[in-house]
């Protein structure tokens, strides 16, 4: 019985992260980024085979805990393919237990994706980009973030 309890309540929860893990496009997060006049937005490109950018996530986890009465926004967007979400993604936000709002990059031409983001990012990863448009703020980032880094970023930009 406490199998079947402890199964039922696993898949749940699993079943509640799901809506938590969503699809996007290029074209819905700028429109997002632009409907946030006031907030200011920590995009972060990720995926689940990245040692670097698992190392990082706990960073942008931490921030998104500490700012979250204020106008920040952590969007940590998976370029993983659309094809892993259920088999690599949904477990990988569940067994960390990321709080941010993830996404997996919805695009049928990775490339036109990467361009469309910044046209100086190669592909790599982890690759970060802090957008403020109220003060036309937009600054691409192809690296590692420590956390004070990751911190000191977001203060400036967003002046809080």
């Amino acid at each position: 019985m406490k199998k079947i309890l402890v199964t039922l309540l696993l898949l749940i929860s699993c079943v509640g992260l799901k809506a938590q893990v969503k699809l996007l496009t290029l074209n819905e997060l700028e429109q997002r980024v632009t409907k946030g006049k006031d907030t200011t937005y920590v995009v972060n490109f990720w995926a689940t085979w990245c040692g670097p950018c698992v190392e990082e996530l706990p960073y942008f986890e931490q921030l998104n805990a500490e700012k979250s009465k204020s106008p920040i926004k952590v969007l940590l967007i998976s370029m993983d393919f659309k094809s892993k979400i259920k088999e690599a993604v949904i477990p990988f936000v569940v067994k960390n237990k990321l709080k941010s709002e993830v996404f997996v990059a919805s695009t049928s031409n990775q490339q036109a994706f990467i361009d469309g983001v910044d046209k100086k990012w190669s592909g790599a990863l982890p690759a970060t980009i802090f957008i403020n448009t109220q003060k036309n703020i937009r600054e691409f980032y192809e690296k590692e973030f420590t956390y004070a880094e990751l911190a000191a970023h977001t203060k400036r930009i967003s002046n809080l």
